[in-house]
């Protein structure tokens, strides 16, 4: 990866912290279940590294001796900040300036890392080989992310989708080379993990989470994708027609009600070589 393509990839998410963070999904306690249940032990220490506003870090506040939240766009990090201080600077949670493959950890010393809907911004096999620095000996690394769109209703699930592919393609489009955003494809996680030979247990676990949802949130989770931010700071004007048009569909069909929609999640796990237990 290129320095260029690393600060695009931060700078994607410039700009909306507060409405990913009022819209996005928080992170389900099944996360905290599953890699506990595997770590075999209480956490000491837990770093959610690409934590955006905190929704993926707060959670561990009741289940962690030490969290840190590793965020290296400013204004997503400082979301977080502003939470952690409404709820009074909670001593065991920090949020801190950082990249994937330089952590400010000592070696062996992080009991869990986790990377929630972040880990497809980061050049992989760095980024193993540094996770794999820090975590003790038979700590665990796991990327998360949820499917989008969450499971609603047909006809909205298939606007959805045209609004973000559109958006994606003119952000493309828009952009030039010297501003392009990569990622890396998500469905190569669990390869990643198991051809950097860093780990010797590995799989994928499914679950979902329900959340409740009116219509304004619904449009602004797709409002909430980089890519229509993207293309909206790009000067894509047509989108914003787009974008309006979907907005009335949802509240349309979602007639004044709030629902509960469904978030499906994918989870890729890793277990660093080596026994500490």
């Amino acid at each position: 990866m290129t320095e260029q393509i690393r600060q695009n990839n931060v700078e994607r998410f410039s700009g909306f912290g507060e409405l990913y963070d009022r819209n996005r999904p928080k992170a389900p306690e099944e996360i905290v279940n599953i890699l506990t249940m595997y770590l075999g032990r209480h956490p000491e220490v837990v770093a959610d590294v690409g934590c955006g506003t905190g929704l993926s870090s707060f959670v561990w506040l009741e289940h962690a001796d030490r969290i840190v939240g590793v965020e290296p766009n400013d204004d997503m990090r400082g979301v977080a900040v502003d939470h952690w201080n409404e709820r009074n600077a909670p001593a065991n949670l920090e949020f801190v300036k950082g990249l994937s493959y330089e952590l400010p950890f000592e070696t062996s010393t992080v009991d869990i890392i986790t990377c929630s809907q972040s880990f497809h911004w980061m050049d992989p096999q760095p980024t193993l080989r540094e996770f794999a620095r820090v975590l003790r000996p038979g700590g665990f690394f796991a990327a998360y992310d949820c499917d989008w769109p969450p499971v609603s209703l047909p006809e909205l699930e298939q606007s959805y989708e045209r609004l973000t592919a559109l958006a994606e393609t003119r952000a493309g489009e828009l952009a030039g080379a010297e501003k392009q955003a990569h990622k890396w494809p998500k469905d190569d996680h669990l390869r990643q993990i198991r051809e950097s030979q860093l780990f010797d247990f590995s799989r994928e676990i499914v679950y979902h989470h329900w959340e409740s949802c009116d219509a304004d949130r619904y449009a602004n989770l797709a409002f909430s994708q980089g890519g229509l931010q993207t293309a909206l700071k790009l000067g894509a004007s047509e989108l914003i027609t787009a974008a309006e048009q979907f907005r009335q569909q949802v509240t349309e069909a979602f007639g004044g009600e709030t629902r509960e929609i469904l978030f499906c999640y994918r989870m890729r796990l890793g277990r660093k070589k080596g026994q500490d237990r």
